[in-house]
């Protein structure tokens, strides 16, 4: 299912504050919103939505997400209701990046080809909005290999295909 990136970015922000207890930075939903995204393109061979990404200075960036952002707050948007399949992809997501200060997150992003690719002949220092492309976020997907933090291993080390359920169970 392709969900609105605004319900994933919501959904990004409420479980970053569960976890830990402060509001997220708009610098760190971006790369997680990124993250998320390339995620999806490894785990699943779909994107989680259908949203550009911007090559700015320091990193990927969605546009409509720096619209809806403030104060740690995605504004005017009440709920961050995702499928369980696309929320479980999340959390994982979180748990492997939000303890990475934004700064760090943002200089790991500059390594990805997508953005490396948006960013061409410009310098380090300029700005820039060239899209991502969604054929460049699949490549660097294909050099991830996906870590699920609740079960403590590799996705390809998961013996059935059933794990979404399993997970699904666990996480309820």
């Amino acid at each position: 299912m392709t969900e609105q990136v605004q319900n994933v970015a919501k959904y990004i922000c409420d479980e970053y504050r569960k976890l830990s207890g402060e509001p997220i930075d708009e610098m760190k939903l971006h790369k997680l919103l990124y993250y998320t995204q390339r995620e999806s393109l490894a785990i699943l061979n779909k994107p989680m939505f259908n949203a550009e990404f911007e090559g700015w200075k320091y990193g990927p960036v969605c546009r409509p997400i720096r619209a809806a952002f403030l104060d740690g707050q995605m504004i005017g948007i009440l709920r961050g209701d995702i499928s369980s399949d696309n929320a479980y992809i999340v959390r994982n997501v979180i748990e492997g990046y939000s303890s990475i200060e934004s700064w760090k997150l943002s200089k790991m992003s500059h390594h990805e080809s997508s953005w490396l690719n948006a960013r061409k002949g410009l310098s380090h220092d300029e700005d820039g909005t060239a899209p991502l492309l969604l054929s460049d976020i699949k490549k660097d997907s294909q050099n991830v290999r996906p870590y699920d933090h609740l079960f403590d291993m590799y996705y390809d080390e998961f013996d059935d295909e059933e794990w979404f359920e399993d997970a699904e169970r666990i996480v309820k």
